[in-house]
């Protein structure tokens, strides 16, 4: 029997609040029999991880404090990311201990699970070498940036289905200079719920992870 994964969709929740609720789901992991995906949308936020470079935020805090965005450094991996509106944001709290205690491992089924969701919607999106995440040529399609604490998983990922893309010039989006951003609504020049797109992904998270996805009632959530 596979183990279970159950998701819990926050909706649009702030960014600390979120974040507090994975810490207190990362310190009950181990008492846990199953694992936890928390869904959500932020309001507009930057995040600045552990190896981030506050000067690749690129907008002045006077512009940021008058839209209402507040910078927030974090415990994950990364550079500098923006969340907002029209993300379909992931924090998967997975016990790798009964997984795959290899975190490149864990790194790369994430960017496996975007690509799939991707390709269920006609979009053939890549990886390339060096970086982490997921591109549609050289536009990036979806942000990783994870924390792992005593081999549980914490933070996340952001796929872009439409937010507004005018706001990552704000930023150099994880400190890479020479790569746009883009969304799925771009990409496929229509517009897409954001409803179809979670159910594709978490078709993807649980065959990727190898995991029965459920609701908080234990009813599956996926076909």
């Amino acid at each position: 029997m596979s183990r279970q994964c159950v998701v819990i969709d926050l909706g649009a929740m702030d960014y600390k609040a979120a974040w507090e609720k994975q810490e207190e789901a990362v310190r009950s992991a181990d008492r846990l029999e199953h694992d936890l995906l928390y869904l959500v949308e932020h309001p507009a936020v930057i995040t600045v991880g552990r190896s981030g470079d506050r000067s690749n935020v690129l907008a002045p805090e006077e512009k940021l404090r008058s839209e209402g965005i507040e910078v927030i450094e974090i415990d994950r991996g990364g550079d500098v990311t923006y969340h907002g509106p029209g993300q379909l944001v992931a924090y998967p709290i997975l016990n790798l201990k009964m997984h795959r205690r290899d975190i490149g491992w864990y790194l790369r089924c994430l960017e496996e699970v975007i690509l799939g969701t991707l390709l269920d919607l006609g979009i053939h999106g890549r990886r390339i070498k060096g970086y982490t995440g997921v591109w549609v040529g050289d536009s990036k399609v979806a942000a990783i940036g994870v924390g792992v604490r005593k081999w549980v998983t914490f933070h996340g990922l952001a796929l872009n289905i439409d937010p507004n893309l005018d706001r990552f010039a704000l930023i150099t989006p994880c400190g890479i200079q020479d790569k746009s951003v883009t969304s799925i609504e771009r990409v496929l020049g229509r517009s897409v719920k954001r409803e179809e797109i979670v159910e594709l992904f978490l078709h993807r998270f649980g065959e990727v992870f190898a995991l029965d996805i459920v609701g908080l009632d234990d009813t599956p959530c996926t076909k």
